[in-house]
């Protein structure tokens, strides 16, 4: 092998090993050098790829293509530096002397999100199935036993009604969901006032009778707090966290609104305007925290659906501070309530 096909090798991205036909490792490219080492630059030539790489589908492939094969692939775990799924393909090389050459591609991504379209495929088929089923029973309830009980039939008739009810927000929110997600990588361009838009998400949930007893406190730092974003969007952001807090909050309970100026805040690069929501309520376990946002996800599943929750929509909520370059914070422990901060870039 010359130096210019080993220079050739150090620039691509997905890792490479040639071997000789002592499964001896001859080179290993820059990017295989970092996967397989704690030294991104050395470490590797001149070791028995068995010793590298403790596989055994991975050591079948490459005695395959020594024997005579032109290619043979597998797929291997590795855990290094987390837990990853490596596609293997071992290809013989035309050299004077057998050689093989390996290359490792991650699959973890595609894998991962196969297995995220079939969790969500089954939730979202269990979600409605319960309510069909209920509806199902009340059906033939009310075609048999309960066809001549009138005060059976309000009773069943008004069950029907929070099923349905319940089945339409689902799909809402699905629509939601699937429209945020196709918009995502699309930045807004209007510049929109938080103010304004938390106030007349305040003043609509103000309206509505399960929010009568709660007393909204809105603190804006200033008159106007400017970022650039989808006004409906914002809306839906802030519609989301107030009726999460309105649910879950104490009767009588006080929820605190602030729109507060920061110079900068984790994993963003900009000054922000951190819009947060803090209730009254019971407070969340911490072990809890880093998974609300996930689909479907529930601490109660019996009362979040009691409560006519779909467990989408935090889900949505992150989809739409991603697309506006900004991202949910959620602090809370048992007994202190929920705060919910949407940290926005500011509008320059």
């Amino acid at each position: 092998m010359t130096e210019q096909v080993f220079s050739v090798l150090n620039v691509l991205d997905e890792p490479v090993l040639l071997l000789n036909s002592d499964r001896t490792i001859v080179h290993a490219n820059h990017a295989a050098q970092k996967l397989l080492t704690s030294n991104s630059l050395a470490g590797l030539e001149g070791q028995s790829f068995v010793r590298v790489l403790r596989h055994p589908e991975a050591l079948r492939c490459v005695d395959a293509v020594l024997a005579g094969e032109k290619r043979s692939q597998t797929d291997v775990h590795l855990d290094i530096p987390h837990r990853m799924t490596m596609r293997l393909s071992a290809v013989a090389l035309e050299t004077e002397a057998p050689a093989v050459a390996v290359t490792l591609k991650d699959e973890t991504p595609l894998l991962q999100a196969a297995q995220m379209r079939s969790d969500f495929v089954a939730n979202v088929s269990h979600e409605l199935r319960s309510p069909l089923t209920t509806l199902s029973g009340i059906i033939e309830t009310l075609q048999g036993n309960a066809k001549d009980d009138p005060k059976a039939q309000q009773r069943f008739l008004k069950i029907m009604e929070s099923e349905a009810g319940r089945m339409d927000r689902l799909i809402g929110d699905l629509i939601s969901l699937s429209r945020v997600e196709e918009e995502e990588r699309v930045r807004p361009t209007e510049t929109v006032d938080l103010v304004r838009i938390v106030q007349a998400v305040i003043d609509n949930l103000k309206d509505r009778t399960e929010s009568a007893d709660r007393v909204f406190d809105f603190q804006p730092e200033a008159k106007e707090c400017l970022v650039v974003g989808d006004p409906d969007q914002l809306t839906q952001v802030f519609q989301n966290l107030l009726e999460n807090a309105v649910k879950y909050s104490k009767l009588g309970g006080k929820i605190v609104l602030k729109i507060e100026s920061k110079k900068s805040a984790p994993r963003l690069n900009s000054a922000v305007w951190a819009a947060s929501i803090r209730d009254e309520g019971e407070g969340i376990a911490a072990e809890h925290l880093p998974r609300l946002t996930e689909r479907f996800y529930r601490i109660d599943s019996g009362r979040s659906r009691a409560m006519g929750g779909t467990g989408l929509g935090l889900a949505i909520v992150k989809h739409i501070l991603s697309r506006h370059r900004g991202r949910l914070h959620i602090a809370s422990a048992p007994g202190e309530g929920v705060t919910m901060t949407a940290l926005i870039p500011a509008a320059v």
